[in-house]
């Protein structure tokens, strides 16, 4: 498979409201924020009104694809040439994540089973692995 990425992550650097999801990715695990009296399970980025009531909790890093685009660009030679594909995937668990999808975008991805991988947003220490999905 020829994976479509030829336009770089932009470099991601944690602050004190992420340093808890990216000490996450930098381990391989996709968390969620979990409301603590009832269970609710919400994508990380979902802003909350009082941390106190929530805590980070692993997620199975599988879903299937909802909805899903294809971003042109041009090449060297000034080609409109496919860049990379975005997607909106449910996650296992329910709250949707908006994300860059590793594959050759020739087939319908609509309702296709994925799972995340953590690639490093840059060179530099403190860059952040951020998740990508990628096809089952």
């Amino acid at each position: 498979m020829t994976a479509i990425l030829s336009i770089p992550l932009v470099p991601v650097r944690r602050d004190a409201q992420t340093a808890e999801f990216f000490d996450g990715t930098a381990r391989g695990e996709f968390l969620l924020r979990e409301n603590i009296r009832t269970g609710e399970l919400l994508a990380p980025q979902t802003a909350v009104a009082n941390d106190a009531d929530y805590r980070w909790t692993p997620a199975g890093g599988r879903g299937r694809i909802i909805s899903w685009t294809t971003v042109y660009g041009r090449n060297a030679d000034r080609d409109v040439v496919p860049q990379h594909i975005l997607a909106v995937v449910e996650l296992d668990e329910g709250p949707w994540w908006w994300t860059r999808l590793v594959t050759d975008g020739t087939e319908s991805l609509t309702g296709a089973s994925v799972h995340a991988e953590f690639h490093k947003s840059g060179e530099a220490d403190e860059h952040e692995y951020v998740p990508v999905f990628v096809l089952d």
